[in-house]
């Protein structure tokens, strides 16, 4: 099972309903980019090279764009839909004839909506029962256990030899 790795934070937003309270929030251990994920793509078993699945990434992405701008939305089976949203600004046009996109549109947002069907359900409610919740608290208790913890970030190199 996939783990997710998550740490407890306070709120610290005193104009929010749930000021002071405790949530979990997702600690990613690091971003892949485009090369990264091409090189981990072609590690699993695939017949292409690092090279040719970063290419149509590549392709993929530059094609999703385009297809979006073109009021089009852009579905992958088993993943989900990519979409645009427009985000207006608060005052609009007081009659339709006013409306003018220059003056009243602010953004132009691309969205994602994760596959819903039953074969596939990544919705938020399903993908949380495919993960196993790891708290970064208990990874660093153990270190400290075993002797391996360090008392600074850890963001500062060692001159072991």
């Amino acid at each position: 099972m996939a783990k997710i790795l998550y740490e407890v934070k306070q709120n610290q937003n005193q104009y929010n309903a749930g000021y002071g309270q405790w949530y979990a929030k997702v600690r990613a251990l690091e971003t892949l980019n485009t090369r990264k994920l091409a090189n981990h793509i072609s590690e699993h078993g695939s017949i292409y090279t690092p090279d040719v699945v970063y290419g149509v990434l590549e392709k993929f992405r530059s094609c999703l764009v385009e297809m979006l701008l073109e009021s089009k939305k852009v579905k992958i089976e088993g993943l989900g839909t990519f979409y645009t949203t427009l985000e207006n600004q608060k005052n609009g046009a007081s009659k339709k004839e006013e409306y003018n996109p220059n003056k009243h549109m602010k953004a132009l947002h691309i969205r994602f909506l994760p596959e819903q069907t039953t074969e596939e359900n990544i919705s938020s409610r399903e993908f949380i029962k495919k993960a196993e919740f790891i708290n970064v608290d208990s990874l660093l208790k153990t270190e400290d256990e075993n002797g391996s913890g360090n008392s600074d970030s850890g963001d500062s190199p060692t001159n072991e030899p």
